[in-house]
């Protein structure tokens, strides 16, 4: 009665991460505290609630399924702001579609675009390892192969796009690329980017670069695929980016975003969205536009992640392991042994991480490029994050 398939989803990280510590009772009298989850805690800017309650009249009308076009507008004028884009590149009836997060969209790319068959054969799904678990989904769910790329810190933490068999990229339907990397931090340069379109186009896939954490950086704002579709001559095709407003304006509830890239694709996950998605609320679209337009509350949230990595290197920082990430909000911490530090972590210290072998898959030879890290999320304020890392600090 069941797809026996997707037995293969409850490998899910923060499943086998409440396994881990069920029968651990912390041995303190602290109060806990969850770096476990990428889950801003900071307070989205008041323009977010100022813009629902103005249109809180439009909550009894059904959404039109690809967003406003005062919206398209918004992410438009966004991403030739943000990366430098010409005016023209960009059709925001034909380019762009509103999501509900970035969440739905990778699952749903993969009966978007992986066909039963790929040249003759299974097709396959490329993506880093570690990785967004939503990624194994999508695989999963449209019955392809799921091949994994190692990042790992000889390779600087990104897949070796040159070491991928020609056979396997043959077969290849769709491949994730995230930058800045979820966990690592690690940013993708333009050359990078430019590789793996090139690979696409010449292989006839798609690749789906995620870059919900491009506001989220320390020094240098990561570039982005479309300044590589840009310095490439200007077309879309082979090519989506996801983006969201989560972790841009501390908004993870609003569950707001857009995919944007090849018009082809967007015409057929129109479609999926159509028969099966969920299409933004106008008072969500709304409140999206808004946040798209303003600039001034994106700098200080910035900035307590800046912050915070500062305590991070104050606390941890003579940890063999630690290194300072480029951006994003995770550090990738080598303990050596990531489950049984998470264990020790939450038995004496009250503190819950999770384990960087809950995020990989083993590589060729049975090593599991997560094996010796923790993924610490650094979401809280300042003091809360200081007083974590005292406590880590302690335990390490």
């Amino acid at each position: 009665m069941l797809n026996p398939r997707f037995d293969a989803l409850r490998d899910h990280p923060f499943r086998r991460l409440n396994e881990l510590v069920a029968d651990i009772v912390p041995r303190t009298n602290e109060a806990p505290i969850l770096l476990s989850v990428g889950e801003p805690q900071g307070q989205p800017p008041a323009l977010l609630a100022e813009t629902l309650a103005k249109n809180a009249h439009l909550w009894n009308r059904y959404p039109p399924a690809n967003g406003t076009p005062e919206l398209r507008q918004a992410i438009k004028a966004w991403l030739i702001r943000r990366y430098g884009l010409p005016d023209a590149m960009i059709d925001a009836d034909k380019h762009i579609v509103p999501v509900p997060g970035t969440r739905e969209p990778l699952f749903m790319l993969g009966q978007t675009v992986v066909p039963e068959r790929k040249n003759g054969q299974v097709p396959v799904v490329l993506m880093p390892s570690p990785l967004y678990h939503i990624y194994i989904g999508a695989a999963i769910s449209s019955h392809a192969e799921l091949v994994f790329l190692p990042a790992t810190r000889a390779n600087g933490f990104l897949p070796d796009l040159d070491a991928v068999d020609p056979a396997v990229l043959a077969r290849t339907a769709l491949m994730y690329v995230c930058s800045p990397a979820n966990p690592q931090g690690t940013i993708a340069p333009l050359d990078y980017l430019k590789k793996a379109i090139k690979l696409a186009r010449q292989y006839g896939f798609l690749v789906a670069v995620d870059e919900c954490y491009c506001e989220i950086y320390d020094k240098h704002a990561p570039p982005g695929a479309l300044e590589a579709c840009r310095d490439l001559g200007g077309g879309l095709d082979h090519v989506v980016v996801l983006h969201s407003l989560s972790k841009r304006s501390s908004a993870p509830g609003l569950r707001s975003g857009f995919i944007a890239g090849d018009a082809e694709l967007m015409a057929r996950y129109f479609l999926m969205v159509s028969y099966g998605g969920v299409p933004l609320p106008l008072p969500i679209a709304a409140a999206s536009a808004a946040l798209w337009n303003d600039e001034s509350h994106v700098p200080p949230t910035r900035a307590v992640y800046r912050a915070n990595f500062d305590l991070a290197e104050k606390h941890l920082g003579k940890c063999p392991g630690f290194f300072r990430p480029e951006a994003g909000m995770f550090l990738w911490l080598d303990v050596g042994d990531g489950p049984a530090t998470a264990k020790r972590l939450w038995a004496e210290a009250g503190i819950k991480t999770l384990p960087g072998a809950y995020m990989a898959r083993a590589d060729a030879n049975g090593v599991n490029p997560g094996g010796p890290y923790l993924r610490v999320a650094l979401v809280y304020d300042s003091a809360t994050t200081d007083m974590a890392l005292q406590r880590m600090a302690r335990v390490l």
